[in-house]
């Protein structure tokens, strides 16, 4: 899953989570605290957190161990604090949003800087270089200063790294990979008690990473996993060896939390998995993919339905009459296609040709809704001839996408690909990525400029700095900016009619339904 794909933002209490899969603009600030969901069925819900940053007693929130979760902290001055930072992908966002609601039932306090914490998590991605990279950076600030500090390192990079995180930094005392989540509590218990070294390494599990609590930072909408790991073993990429097999959550489960989440007040839902769309419900019931869009979108208060990201070999013709039929689900499909040469696509093992990817563009183009279509693009794979790289360039004419994120290949440990001969130099790496990035620039504005004069659904997720200015997402994800009178519209659904565009963004004004009539709100 690429990381620029799903946006970055990281969780940390002065931060809002904007989960749009093309997200061009960032979420607003939120406040201090955010709900608290329950997927196992416990009366769960907070909004606010307590002056002293715990979850408020009164939302119903079972039981806190602040005793546990004290002994080992009990006679600092921070006391049971932690700050967590989180890079990479809307998955990452989500268990690090998992793993705080864990924290805090134990009684943890989550603050807002590293050193107001005792406790100090990275949530970490390592599907490319410069994000594995970070994770040292930060960890070696703790070189001289971090001696009275728990400092953890979570996610792909602990996964990847494993044991050698301790050698390159000895002051860590948590190594735990994402697969391994569900064990924490028994990893925290041995920090708690004074334990120095604590690893959750093993990804051989068919279980999936569920709480009791989820510490939520938008009341508004949700992310909810599906199923976690993969399966397909693409050439590059670290997500096997990371996130290990795929292991799908049980319908009634995923089912139960959505009910839960709207009867919290929440009105959009993203589905998540590195490759959603290969979902296989263990249950009874054995529901597609396309079936479980079609229940979510079911449950009562439930506005929007989201999903991300799909592969192309699982990506079938039910999913597209599945969104050309229930407004619910949203019109937008990310399907990274990463290359347009079939020679290349299967020098990756990406398992279907440029042909097949096509047809597939071809399915969601065919429908009477218009969808929105994004993808992602790898330049500069080993091998890759000036005669591939332009079926790429042509694949963009072709498919017409409304948004691409490319990205130069970058060699990756336990991947394939490190056996290729014939590299692409970095000087050329970049002009092709240039050569992407100015002719999606060409396409996605042409796109956006026939949207003019278009009356689209937005969900309002921001309020500018300037006056009566605010901006959100349509069922399409594209951001729009808007003029209106209105004091407040955070977290609603209004009407824009759209006035200008340009390549990443459109712009608009407020229409308000007036006495059945519709009257254009200008400032």
């Amino acid at each position: 899953m690429g990381e620029s794909s799903y946006g970055r933002l990281r969780i940390q209490m002065n931060k809002a989570f904007d989960i749009g899969v093309e997200s061009l603009s960032r979420g607003a600030r939120a406040e201090n605290g955010g709900p608290v969901s329950n997927p196992s069925g416990h009366t769960v819900h907070s909004n606010k957190f307590d002056a002293s940053g715990k979850v408020n007693a009164a939302s119903g929130v079972v039981s806190a161990d602040v005793a546990a979760a004290t002994r080992s902290f009990g006679d600092t001055a921070n006391g049971g604090t932690f700050f967590l930072e989180t890079f990479g992908c809307q998955m990452n966002d989500h268990d690090s949003e998992k793993v705080a609601g864990l924290l805090l039932a134990r009684g943890y306090r989550q603050v807002e800087t590293p050193e107001a914490a005792r406790m100090i998590l990275y949530n970490t991605c390592s599907i490319r270089e410069k994000a594995a990279q970070k994770v040292f950076s930060r960890l070696g600030e703790y070189r001289e200063r971090g001696v009275d500090k728990i400092i953890g390192v979570l996610g792909c990079v602990a996964q990847q790294e494993g044991q050698d995180i301790f050698k390159r930094a000895p002051w860590v005392s948590l190594v735990c990979g994402s697969a391994s989540y569900r064990k924490l509590p028994e990893m925290l218990a041995e920090l708690e008690a004074g334990n120095k070294r604590v690893t959750g390494l093993n990804n051989d599990t068919d279980e999936t990473f569920e709480t009791e609590i989820t510490r939520r930072d938008n009341p508004w909408r949700a992310y909810l996993t599906i199923i976690e790991g993969c399966d397909k073993a693409c050439a590059y990429c670290v997500v096997p060896h990371t996130r290990g097999p795929e292991r799908s959550r049980g319908s009634d489960s995923i089912l139960r939390e959505v009910r839960q989440l709207a009867e919290l007040g929440y009105s959009e839902v993203q589905l998540l998995g590195q490759t959603v769309n290969s979902y296989v419900d263990p249950t009874a019931r054995g529901m597609k993919f396309s079936d479980l869009l079609l229940e979510v979108a079911q449950v009562a208060g439930i506005r929007r339905v989201r999903f991300t990201t799909s592969h192309p070999r699982d990506f079938g013709v039910d999913i597209v009459e599945a969104i050309d039929r229930e407004p619910k689900l949203c019109d937008h499909i990310h399907l990274p296609v990463q290359s347009g040469s079939t020679k290349v696509l299967q020098a990756m093992a990406r398992t279907y040709t440029r042909e097949e990817y096509l047809e597939k563009i071809a399915l969601i183009r065919g429908t009477a809704r218009p969808i929105s279509i994004t993808t992602d693009i790898i330049v500069g794979f080993p091998g890759e001839t000036d005669e591939d790289f332009a079926e790429t360039l042509s694949m963009l004419d072709e498919a017409q996408y409304d948004g691409v994120f490319g990205f130069k290949y970058s060699p990756r440990p336990n991947t394939p690909s490190l056996a290729l001969n014939d590299p692409i130099p970095e000087e050329l790496k970049g002009q092709r990525l240039a050569m992407i990035q100015e002719k999606q620039r060409v396409i996605q504005t042409a796109r956006n400029l026939a949207m003019l004069g278009q009356e689209l659904d937005v969900f309002v997720s921001n309020k500018s700095r300037r006056e009566k200015q605010w901006s959100g997402h349509t069922t399409s994800n594209r951001v729009i900016s808007f003029s209106s009178q209105e004091k407040e519209l955070l977290g609603s659904y209004v009407r824009v009619k759209v006035t200008d565009s340009g390549t990443g963004s459109l712009t608009g004004i407020h229409l308000l339904e007036v006495r059945g009539s519709r009257l254009e709100i200008r400032v």
